[in-house]
């Protein structure tokens, strides 16, 4: 699979969170341009902070392959990793990430700041904004849908 490929079923998997009412944010990890694995955010349905897309991915690539190093893995997502999924991607040793669009509230490879830089013993390839148009436009749609129904909720005496 193409990485626009591989990005589309990340938003295949945000599309799949958003209906269920989760922040609309999938991610897929892949070896040798096949899919070991994809997952979207699942932080309301299971009650959970770390129910990120980027970790759930993780960890089903690391039961899938039978081992915490995904060396030869990459990890393409929707959104920029937090601070949080950052330090999973360092763990697990994912080669490299690609993210859709950039998170100026929480993303940590280079919009708030850049973990990546730091002197870890690990460095991913880093690469945005592919396919980030459409996944810019899941999270507005997603965010005005509910801003539109906390109103509305508001509204009612």
């Amino acid at each position: 699979m193409t990485d626009a490929e591989l990005m589309r079923a990340a938003l295949d998997e945000a599309a799949l969170a958003a209906a269920a009412g989760e922040v609309p944010v999938g991610a897929v990890v892949a070896r040798g341009g096949e899919i070991v694995a994809r997952a979207h955010n699942r932080r309301e349905s299971g009650r959970n902070a770390t129910y990120h897309a980027e970790l759930l991915a993780i960890d089903a690539a690391c039961r899938a392959l039978g081992g915490w190093r995904l060396w030869q893995c990459e990890l393409f997502v929707t959104l920029e990793p937090c601070p949080m999924c950052a330090g999973a991607i360092l763990n697990s040793r994912l080669r490299r990430v690609v993210y859709a669009a950039a998170d100026p509230k929480a993303g940590c490879c280079g919009s708030v700041t850049d973990l990546f830089a730091l002197p870890f013993n690990h460095h991913p390839k880093i690469e945005s904004g592919l396919l980030a148009d459409e996944a810019q436009a899941l999270l507005q749609s997603f965010f005005a849908a509910l801003r539109a129904r906390r109103i509305a909720k508001e509204d009612k005496p």
